[in-house]
C-alpha cells in the first residue's frame, strides 16, 4: 500500500479583519533574492476598494488578470514568468489574491519563475524539478479548495492537467470570511458546489479513508448548513462556514481523489472553455445514478436557491466534439478508477463516457 506523505500549508491565519496582517505576514520574506512582492489579484477588484488595502511597496509588481471566462493556460504562466524575470529578477515571492483561477495562477508562476522551460513539460504529477519561491494565497471566493490544494490547474495545448507537487502548496493562506461577502448569488452557489462535489466524489470511491472522510463529512455538513439548512444564503455565519468547507474539502480530495463529475468537467473545460465550478454544476445533475446521496441533496440546493441550469447542450455538439471531449476525460485514469475501482477499464469506455456528454 502507497501511504500518502503529502506536503500541507506551512501557516493559516483566519479570522474577520486578518487580511490587514498581509504587510506584517510577509515583512520577513521581504530579504529573499531581489527584494520585492509579486502580487496576482482577480481583475474583479481593479478600481474597488480591495485594490488600494493590497500592502505592497513601490517596489512590487501588481498584475490584475482576468479570469472571466478563461481559465489559466500554460502559455500565460510562461509569458508572466518571462516578462517578471526580465524586468527585476527572481522575487522575494508571490501573493495571489482572488478566486481558484488566481490561486493555480499564483501557485503555477511561483513554481515556473524557479523552473526552466515551459510550463507544459511540467503538467502531471511530481514533474517539478525545484522548489518555487515563497507564496501566500488569499481566497476572496470559496469553493475550489485551491487554497489548500497540491495542484494549480492550466489548461495545455494537448492537455487541462495541473502542476502538482508538494511544492505547489502554499507557504501561508490568510482565510478572511469578509473577502467572500460580495460574491455574485451564482457565483457564490457555484463555487460552493465544487467544495461540495469534491467531498461527494472523495467519500465514494475505493481511495477514501479515515482521514479523507473526516475533512469531507466535516465539509459536507457545513455545505448542507450553507445551502440547505434553515438560515441558509449569503450570511456573515455561513460565509465563516463556506470558507472552512472549502479548505476542509480540498484536503478530502487531496487524501482521497475527485471522481466521474470532475472527469467530465475537464473535457467540457478543455474542449468549450466552459468555467470549471459552474461546469460541474452542470454534469453533476445528470448523475443521479452515480451519486445517488449527493445528486438529492443537490437538486434540492438548486431548488432552494433558484438555480437554472442549462439543459439539452448536447443537442448542439457534434460527434467530432463530443469525442474530443470524452478523449480528455478518458486520459484521466486515476479518477475513473477511484469512482469505479480496478475494473474501471471495462466501464469508463470511450462510448461510456460520450454517453455520459451525450446527457448534457
Amino acid at each position: 500500500m502507497l501511504h500518502k506523505n503529502f506536503k500541507n500549508i506551512d501557516r493559516v491565519t483566519y479570522g474577520r479583519g486578518s487580511f490587514a496582517q498581509l504587510g506584517e505576514t510577509i515583512a520577513p520574506i521581504r530579504q529573499e533574492n531581489q527584494g520585492y512582492f509579486v502580487f496576482i489579484v482577480d481583475n474583479y477588484f481593479n478600481g474597488k476598494p480591495l485594490a488600494n488595502r493590497l500592502q505592497n511597496q513601490p517596489e512590487d509588481l501588481v498584475y490584475f488578470i482576468d479570469v472571466d471566462p478563461h481559465e489559466p493556460t500554460t502559455e500565460q504562466i510562461d509569458q508572466l514568468r518571462d516578462e517578471i524575470l526580465a524586468k527585476k529578477g527572481l522575487p522575494s515571492g508571490v501573493i495571489g489574491i482572488g478566486g481558484g483561477s488566481i490561486m493555480d495562477i499564483a501557485k503555477a508562476l511561483s513554481l515556473m519563475l524557479t523552473n526552466e522551460g515551459s510550463s507544459v513539460l511540467y503538467q502531471g504529477l511530481n514533474l517539478i524539478k525545484k522548489a518555487g519561491v515563497y507564496h501566500l494565497g488569499v481566497p476572496t471566493i470559496s469553493g475550489t479548495g485551491a487554497e489548500v490544494s497540491m495542484t494549480a490547474v492550466l489548461t495545455g495545448p494537448e492537455k487541462k492537467l495541473g502542476l502538482k507537487c508538494d511544492w505547489t502548496v502554499f507557504n501561508q493562506v490568510i482565510l478572511d470570511p469578509e473577502l467572500i461577502a460580495s460574491v455574485p448569488r451564482n457565483d457564490w452557489f457555484y463555487t460552493g458546489m465544487d467544495t461540495y462535489i469534491h467531498c461527494i466524489e472523495s467519500h465514494y470511491g475505493i481511495r477514501n479513508n479515515a482521514f479523507s472522510l473526516a475533512y469531507g463529512d466535516a465539509s459536507l455538513k457545513l455545505c448542507r448548513e450553507v445551502y440547505l439548512g434553515s438560515s441558509s444564503g449569503q450570511t456573515p455565519e455561513n460565509d465563516d462556514k463556506l470558507m472552512v468547507a472549502s479548505l476542509m474539502g480540498g484536503l478530502s480530495l487531496t487524501y482521497s481523489e475527485v471522481g466521474v463529475c470532475h472527469a467530465l468537467s475537464y473535457g467540457l473545460s478543455k474542449i468549450l472553455g466552459t468555467r470549471h465550478c459552474f461546469a460541474n454544476c452542470v454534469i453533476f445533475q445528470h448523475l443521479g445514478d452515480i451519486y445517488a446521496d449527493g445528486w438529492k441533496d443537490f437538486m434540492q440546493m438548486l431548488k432552494q436557491h433558484n438555480i437554472q441550469l442549462p439543459q439539452n447542450l448536447s443537442k448542439e455538439w457534434s460527434e467530432e466534439t463530443i469525442t474530443k471531449m470524452a478523449e480528455v476525460s478518458y486520459n484521466l485514469p486515476f479518477m475513473w478508477h477511484h469512482a469505479f475501482g480496478d475494473n474501471y477499464r471495462d466501464i469508463a469506455t470511450m462510448e461510456y463516457i460520450k454517453d455520459l456528454f451525450r446527457r448534457l
